[in-house]
């Protein structure tokens, strides 16, 4: 059964999320969703004192995430391609990463609720960067909000991603997840590197819409 394309693009702070999911909505015509990221009232806080702002945080952005996620749901019903720079799915990884027990509980209970019935995308792509990379990035990039990120938050979180990877796999063998390298791409200035991107998660959007 033929479904309508929705592309979720994935990956820690830094490696490219937003840049490849704009280039991907202008070349295919896709509509693009992102994430709230510059302006977002937490999240300097949050990364100057994790302990007493994420939960705060982590539940602002899952109930920003599920207004976006029923946007989205209205857009596929209506025939219109997706593109998204974050998966939902990602939220209990964070959450589980930055908050204490008791809150990281509730958090999953609301969460749990949330999502229910709501739609996942055919096709993940999971962009991956050494850590050395991605503080590079974070730094010619020069967020206000992220410049008190550390790198060892940074690196526990890059591990976390490359355990969540294979598990997501396991538990939605329904999506195709296509791993992309990154290090060696320059996704921000260099057109042909987006093209080679693109061209390759065009291939995977074709298998997914189609299984």
């Amino acid at each position: 059964m033929t479904k309508v394309p929705y592309v979720a693009i994935e990956g820690p702070i830094g490696v490219g999320k937003t840049t490849l999911a704009r280039a991907l909505a202008s070349a295919l015509n896709f509509k693009c969703y992102e994430e709230v990221v510059e302006g977002h009232p937490l999240l300097k806080a949050f990364y100057d004192n994790m302990e007493q702002t994420s939960f705060q945080t982590e539940m602002f952005f899952l109930t920003h995430r599920y207004e976006q996620l029923e946007a989205i749901s209205r857009d596929l019903q209506a025939g219109q391609s997706i593109v998204a720079d974050y998966h939902i799915f990602k939220n209990k990884l964070f959450a589980e990463q930055t908050l204490k027990k008791h809150h990281y509980n509730k958090f999953t209970q609301i969460y749990d609720i949330l999502i229910k019935d709501l739609p996942s995308p055919n096709v993940l792509v999971y962009l991956k960067a050494s850590l050395d990379e991605l503080l590079f990035r974070i730094k010619k990039r020069n967020r206000a909000a992220e410049e008190h990120l550390s790198a060892d938050y940074l690196k526990q979180l890059v591990q976390s991603y490359e355990q969540w990877i294979p598990a997501f796999k396991s538990q939605h063998p329904e999506v195709v997840v296509l791993e992309i390298e990154t290090d060696a791409l320059n996704l921000a200035d260099n057109p042909e590197h987006i093209h080679a991107a693109l061209n390759l998660i065009q291939k995977h959007i074709q298998q997914g819409v189609s299984q």
